[in-house]
């Protein structure tokens, strides 16, 4: 099968297209045929070497979208089957989704039924669950303002058109590039805020706040709260894994909440929850940028550029 390896950490050209063994199923796992992944910042970061517990080679890729090519539980996951899979160290402890064939744990893959074209349907498992759990987590309700810190990102771009299908809300997105405007308002977000080297030049306050770009902003972010207003720190695009000489009491505003959303904690019911608002919403899940496998260095050069918008796609 074709697939993309690393064997050592470094930039974008690391990204080796070739042939390697497809892979034969093992007691507990099945081989998935995979049709598409989403790429994400996280395996930008281990393909650079800051992922100090992924041995390399390794094939990539914490998601994937496909059909069941051989099982080894055949009433669950009969041969054809449609699947999603994601996380659970997928592409870090072993091999991942950027390949033409994926061995992943039974327990990490979920069956779904769907009509969405395969491109679609990879933009959808990490991403899309991530917005959709952290979006559950700031218990939006109707009239509520919400911040989306990192808007451009996939996650932002899909907690927008999330957020209007699960309340009637007022969604700002922010940016470091005011360029970029036209393109969050056409993707659901109703105002636009610059986001200036980590700091929101703006007295406005909002009820809830979607934080993406992670702990170098958790702390700023908070200061921007009503009170009741909840931060779901969610995401790290900004690079900083933990919060720094971080007091609590000194910290979060009196009578303000912090909270977070790990999408490493798939729960199969909200997979399917997240599937049916989609579905009765009529939500557009289409990636911004589709890739083939063969030009995942240019997807990565993509993805990693101040050019990226939205969620990048690779099928196969």
């Amino acid at each position: 099968m074709k697939a993309i390896v690393v064997r050592h950490p470094g930039g974008p050209e690391v990204l080796e297209y070739t042939e390697v063994p497809r892979p034969t199923v093992k007691p507990g796992w099945s081989l998935v045929e995979v049709k598409g992944r989403g790429v994400n910042h996280s395996e930008i970061f281990t393909r650079d070497g800051e992922s100090p517990s992924v041995k390399f080679p390794r094939i990539l890729g914490i998601e994937a979208v496909g059909v069941i090519a051989d099982t080894t539980n055949a009433e669950r996951l009969p041969v054809g089957q449609k699947v999603v899979t994601f996380m659970g160290e997928m592409g870090r402890a072993y091999d991942g989704g950027y390949a033409e064939y994926a061995l992943i744990p039974n327990e990490q893959l979920f069956p779904v039924t769907t009509d969405l074209s395969w491109s679609d349907l990879a933009a959808v498992p990490e991403t899309y669950y991530t917005a959709y759990g952290a979006l559950e987590g700031l218990q939006l309700h109707d009239g509520d303002t919400m911040l989306v810190r990192g808007g451009t990102s996939g996650v932002g771009v899909a907690a927008a058109k999330l957020a209007h299908a699960m309340a009637s809300v007022t969604v700002t997105g922010s940016t470091r590039s005011l360029a970029k405007r036209d393109q969050l308002l056409a993707a659901g977000f109703d105002q636009v805020v610059l986001d200036q080297d980590g700091q929101l030049p703006t007295g406005q306050r909002y009820d809830k706040i979607l934080e993406l770009i992670g702990a170098a902003t958790v702390p700023e972010s908070l200061q921007h709260l009503n009170p009741a207003g909840i931060v779901s720190a969610t995401g790290e695009l900004g690079g900083q894994w933990g919060l720094q000489d971080f007091e609590p009491v000194e910290k979060i505003p009196s009578n303000t909440y912090l909270t977070a959303f790990h999408s490493g904690n798939i729960d199969e019911h909200r997979i399917q929850a997240l599937f049916k608002l989609i579905d009765d919403h009529d939500i557009d899940v289409s990636p911004v940028k589709v890739f083939g496998l063969k030009d995942m260095q240019a997807a990565h050069e993509y993805l990693a550029s101040h050019r990226s918008f939205g969620k990048v796609v690779v099928l196969s």
